[in-house]
């Protein structure tokens, strides 16, 4: 499989480009063939049937090629085909008809003259949403203790009651459920978050951990689920708090045997939680890299 224009392994699709641009479509044709996309050139519309067919990732349409059936063939294909990602790539256009063929099911509008480039990255882009919109929507509940964490609706719960949970926190929780009790580094973790290498001395990670850490054990307090491993990462395991009088303990049990002591383990996160400075930059980090959907 050749690399993109960022040196990295483009993912295979199937599209179809439906352009009567002789020029447009040999550019894009060999930067297709570079990618080792299959792809085909239509040079009229043909019925949803036979797009339904062809078993298309993604459809770059030209509307002007349409002609005055262009909004209903549109529309007849996004209804036929609802997970289809459908980019259009046509001419100088207004407001009202790029809002119009979104709002009809287009998933992305492009203005000629245009480089193949972009469209690659746009048909890219909407292959990738719809496949994490559709993974999540057949993800099945992860049930931890007395959580559940549900991927399709970006929340997790205990009981009937939501934990209140930051785009950022919810993303955190659900990649170290996902791990199934595997320790997951924090390098590993930021850059699946944050989608780059964890810059030497950052600890975004143990802020975000240490915050969803405390909702957890106030939403679950007989449960602890996150579980630190020094110098390593982190752990997502549900196990059960076993409440014992620390004053009935034998003086020969060593203290990391000891049972948890709430109230030290309460002072402990007051402290961990002290910098507030960092705890900002971390949030503020938050909202402006989460990913949209």
């Amino acid at each position: 499989m050749a690399p993109d224009a960022a040196g990295t392994q483009a993912a295979s699709l199937r599209i179809a480009v439906l352009d009567r641009d002789s020029g447009f479509i040999q550019v894009l044709s060999k930067r297709l063939d570079r990618l080792a996309w299959e792809h085909r050139v239509l040079a009229s519309p043909v019925p949803p049937d036979q797009v339904v067919s062809m078993r298309l990732s993604a459809l770059v349409v030209d509307l002007t090629v349409l002609g005055p059936q262009a909004w209903g063939w549109l529309e007849r294909v996004c209804e036929a085909l609802p997970e289809l990602g459908i980019v259009v790539c046509t001419g100088p256009s207004t407001v009202a008809q790029r809002v119009r063929g979104l709002r009809l099911g287009a998933d992305d509008w492009i203005t000629k003259p245009c480089h193949p480039e972009e469209v690659i990255a746009r048909v890219q882009s909407v292959v990738r949403r719809r496949r994490r919109s559709t993974s999540r929507t057949e993800t099945q509940p992860i049930l931890a203790g007395e959580v559940e964490i549900r991927s399709d609706r970006f929340q997790a719960f205990v009981g009937e009651r939501s934990i209140d949970l930051t785009r950022r926190e919810f993303e955190l929780i659900e990649l170290l459920a996902a791990a199934e009790g595997r320790v997951l580094e924090r390098e590993e973790i930021y850059s699946r978050l944050w989608g780059y290498t964890m810059v030497r001395g950052d600890r975004s990670v143990d802020v975000f951990v240490r915050k969803l850490r405390q909702k957890l054990e106030k939403a679950s307090p007989d449960w602890r689920y996150i579980h630190t491993h020094f110098g390593i990462g982190y752990r997502f395991a549900a196990e059960s708090v076993e409440v014992v009088d620390p004053g009935d303990v034998p003086s020969s049990v060593p203290p990391e045997w000891r049972p948890l002591d709430r109230d030290r383990t309460a002072r402990a996160d007051a402290r961990g939680a002290g910098d507030q400075r960092e705890l900002a930059r971390a949030h503020q980090q938050d909202q402006f890299t989460a990913p949209a959907l």
